[in-house]
């Protein structure tokens, strides 16, 4: 222990370098927040008043309605369906297994227009009634532009979160406890409700919470089936009012209602922790399903996937057929170049920092990285329009005190510079995804350990060759998961981008949300089809390293 603790006093001394960068990044990530939080002390405007006395009630009303409705069912089918797919073999399982995972290629924004286009009265499945069936349908039970619909949108969209983390856990984690159970006569239902679900809560409040922050984040979805959330408020009051400092106060709303989830998720999962056995464990073994069984856990695991990716993919193929020619020129290319551009710009800077950043925290933990480390994945957590105006604030701050530069530079006096440029954006983007990055880089490094490194070090290797010769190689695998998956995110990303991107630069985000917002359904199928391809082949690699890392 004295020699471990020598060896980690003398580390610190050694790579000062490593957490000057960590710290200047999660400052960088704290700037933003702090300025909403500030906003708050300000003296409201006439419109705050309006907006408290007769809007804000029912802003938290709409957002917290939506929130836990989407978190219940998608709780419901993410923890039925991992269970399902772990602790039984039926027909086609491992081909379900890899759809129930493809939503998450399909961004519930893309998802809302698409159903409410086909459920509409000139769409695909009312005309098929209609035409092919001679069946008259009341109006109501198509109407999927309500709450109903939009719980219903982000509750096929975003159960892969509670399923791909139930899953993993109760895969390498459950299988004594399971395998005790049955020996001791326990019913399947017995089990599943005495033994999986206390055995996974904390994964389970792991994921709700994920699937929470993605519905707090929301403007798409919201915009488009017409509910006032807090997102919504924030872009109505920024761009329709041009009251900037009562969208600042709504962000500060906003942010208590995520502190709030970050809370009661910490409670929630507080001393959730139980012993298991030091030694590898078998993988719990399924058991076969037959007749019935079999029949209803195809049944159900076929209805899901043809909700959740099959119809509206086929639809939008479908869409893009008809409207392909007139969409497809060069101002598109372009499109698909500014977001690549933006994409790996982005994540290649977000990728290098959670690097650092997590490689600081693993070699000298303490007080100050565990803190660091916090700030860095704060951004996650933040709703992108919350984000975006604190960026601004803080670009636009930077390009007054730069001002007396640009003139000497022959920019002009009051030259925006930083301000709604990429660079701009590009930051914004870092620090709300970092924690993709840090998340998986750090879980790589708790895989590697720190003996091979301590090895190195030992040998009169120093920090940065001991990283770049022993610790990166091994850290491929984790690096690459990183760099995917926050690739899959910065793609899909929509309120950040669409206010903060720089003039004249679409994104392929932007643009199928504004031929949507202008009833043009078909055009936006497009677009729409590329973001879905980048997911499917981000999901697919995610899933192939995932595999690999277990073998």
């Amino acid at each position: 222990m004295n020699n471990s603790s020598t060896w980690r006093r003398h580390l610190g001394q050694k790579c000062n370098g490593w957490y000057v960068i960590s710290g200047i990044g999660a400052l960088a990530a704290l700037l933003p927040s702090l300025y909403i939080l500030t906003g708050l002390l300000g003296k409201p405007n006439e419109n705050w008043a309006h907006i408290r006395e007769y809007m804000l009630l029912d802003y938290a009303k709409e957002s917290l309605l939506l929130m836990g409705g989407t978190v219940v069912f998608t709780v419901l089918i993410g923890v039925t369906l991992a269970w399902l797919t772990t602790a039984y073999d039926f027909p086609f399982r491992r081909l379900f297994s890899f759809l129930f995972v493809l939503p998450l290629a399909i961004p519930p924004y893309i998802a809302a227009y698409t159903y409410a286009s086909m459920l509409s009265y000139t769409g695909s499945v009312q005309t098929f009634l209609r035409n092919s069936l001679g069946m008259t349908v009341n109006q109501s039970y198509f109407d999927i532009m309500s709450m109903k619909g939009a719980i219903f949108i982000f509750t096929m969209f975003l159960y892969p979160y509670v399923y791909l983390i139930t899953k993993s856990f109760l895969e390498r984690n459950s299988a004594v406890f399971i395998e005790n159970a049955r020996l001791l006569g326990q019913r399947p239902l017995a089990i599943f409700f005495k033994v999986v679900l206390p055995l996974s809560q904390g994964a389970i409040v792991g994921g709700a919470s994920l699937v929470a922050f993605e519905v707090l984040n929301d403007y798409g979805v919201s915009k488009h089936y017409g509910i006032q959330t807090f997102t919504v408020a924030i872009f109505k009051t920024w761009f329709g009012m041009y009251d900037v400092d009562s969208a600042i106060r709504l962000s500060a709303m906003l942010m208590s209602v995520i502190i709030g989830v970050f809370v009661v998720e910490r409670l929630l999962r507080r001393r959730k922790r139980y012993n298991g056995s030091t030694k590898r464990t078998l993988p719990l073994q399924r058991r076969r399903l037959h007749g019935g069984p079999a029949v209803l856990a195809v049944v159900f695991s076929l209805a899901v996937a043809l909700l959740s990716f099959i119809i509206p993919v086929a639809q939008l193929i479908v869409w893009a057929t008809w409207t392909f020619e007139a969409v497809w020129d060069e101002r598109f290319a372009a499109m698909i170049r500014n977001t690549l551009t933006m994409a790996f710009g982005a994540v290649s800077i977000l990728m290098v920092l959670a690097v650092i950043a997590a490689n600081a925290n693993r070699t000298w933990r303490s007080n100050a990285t565990l803190i660091m480390s916090k700030l860095l994945s704060m951004g996650y957590s933040i709703p992108g329009a919350v984000l975006s105006i604190g960026v601004l604030a803080v670009f636009l701050s930077v390009d007054e005190r730069l001002a007396g530069l640009y003139e000497a530079m022959g920019l002009g006096a009051n030259k925006l510079v930083l301000s709604m440029s990429l660079a701009m954006l590009i930051f914004a983007l870092v620090i709300r995804f970092l924690a993709v990055g840090f998340n998986a880089v750090d879980a790589g490094f708790d895989k590697v350990g720190t003996r091979y490194s301590e090895a190195s070090r030992m040998l009169g290797y120093g920090v940065t060759r001991t990283f770049f010769k022993v610790d990166l190689p091994m850290l491929k695998g984790a690096v690459l998961t990183g760099f995917i998956m926050a690739f899959l995110e910065v793609v899909k990303e929509l309120p950040l981008t669409l206010l903060l991107r720089p003039f004249n630069f679409d994104t392929l985000a932007t643009k199928a949300y504004q031929y949507a917002s202008d009833e043009m359904i078909h055009e936006a199928s497009t677009p729409s089809l590329i973001i879905i391809g980048f997911g499917i082949v981000s999901v697919c690699l995610y899933q192939w390293l995932g595999r690999r890392e277990s073998v």
